[in-house]
């Protein structure tokens, strides 16, 4: 018990201290724009962050506070690092619990290596894991979160998204339901994003951007496919050893269809990282915290018609109990693709 709490003290002092650290390096981004040693290609992008910032909170009700109205060059790849695991033959993931987020399904670290040493862990263990960079996190309003330089890379359209869904976050927060949260979160990044492209994009910038959301489309729509077999497969009335087996196959043949999906793309690679590591369960444990739930909330804010109108209404469902806003999310998704014919 002494070993496990002095475990959890030190995770939480890497955390306050990672928090700590990135807080300090930010500065506001009226004085990076204003420093003569900043290159001209990073302000171009900051001025543009800037309108973005703006557009959040004029455009789609998002809080205009003090968040993403600074920024911080991190010298580093990601921000944190996103431990998930899952059992060997199940998607359901792992669940860690903690003070302000409540339980999520993942543990994020930020220092790549203790992240890589946990997930050791957890495979001595048996699970399946996956140890992933994130560049970008939402602490929720307690703290002013900055623009970082882990994301600043991203083309307009991606970074709009970006904004959007982590002030998302900052609309509302559930504990305990990762699903609702993302999917949330991911409802209005789409919506956004849809209307940033209408309002403030090139024709040039809009092409680009529907080319890579086809892509996205396709891939996300590939992974769910073999997320289902998956499921069949551990569901089935089969052997530990047989479903190992085709656990395989079905890994196999998710890497040969990406492979033919990358042709129709014209070589596009810009999914060859989610393979660099070998497949596993918690590769494919949380696309159904970030979607499944998404089709519901577009349906309502399509009812509702504007983004405050739609926030006042999830937030009226973020008071039922789970397994009920689930349900009304399901059912309205559902009519709506029963009245368009679909």
């Amino acid at each position: 018990m002494f070993v496990a709490s002095c475990a959890s003290l030190g995770y939480y002092a890497q955390a306050a201290h990672g928090q700590i650290s990135l807080l300090a390096e930010a500065r506001p981004i009226d004085d990076w724009l204003a420093d003569p040693v900043v290159n001209v290609k990073l302000k171009i992008k900051l001025a543009k962050a800037q309108e973005m910032r703006r557009f959040a909170a004029r455009e789609l009700g998002l809080p205009d506070n003090g968040s993403y109205k600074t920024y911080a060059d991190l010298k580093r790849r990601y921000v944190l690092w996103n431990v998930v695991a899952t059992p060997e033959l199940s998607l359901k993931p792992l669940q860690w619990c903690f003070p302000i987020a409540g339980c999520v399904n993942y543990r994020g670290y930020y220092d790549r290596e203790a992240a890589q040493e946990y997930g050791a862990e957890l495979r001595h263990e048996g699970y399946d894991v996956q140890v992933a960079g994130v560049a970008a996190y939402s602490t929720l309003g307690w703290f002013n979160d900055p623009f970082l330089s882990t994301f600043m890379h991203y083309p307009d359209g991606e970074l709009a998204r970006l904004v959007f869904h982590e002030l998302a976050h900052q609309v509302l927060y559930v504990q305990d339901d990762s699903q609702f949260n993302e999917s949330f979160a991911t409802a209005v990044e789409e919506a956004g994003v849809e209307r940033w492209m209408l309002l403030q994009a090139d024709p040039k910038m809009r092409v680009a951007y529907a080319v890579y959301e086809g892509r996205k489309h396709d891939f996300l729509a590939l992974l769910l496919k073999y997320r289902k077999r998956l499921e069949a497969n551990y569901a089935r009335d089969a052997s530990d050893a047989e479903k190992r087996q085709q656990k395989a196959v079905i890994f196999q043949a998710l890497k040969d269809e990406y492979q033919t999906l990358k042709v129709s793309w014209g070589g596009y690679r810009g999914y060859d990282r989610w393979f660099a590591a070998p497949l596993s369960n918690a590769h494919l444990a949380s696309i159904a915290t970030y979607h499944d739930l998404v089709p519901g909330f577009r349906a309502l804010l399509a009812r509702e018609k504007t983004f405050p109108a739609f926030y006042a209404a999830v937030k009226k469902l973020a008071q039922l109990d789970k397994a009920e806003r689930h349900r009304r999310l399901t059912e309205m998704a559902q009519s709506t693709l029963a009245s368009s014919g679909r």
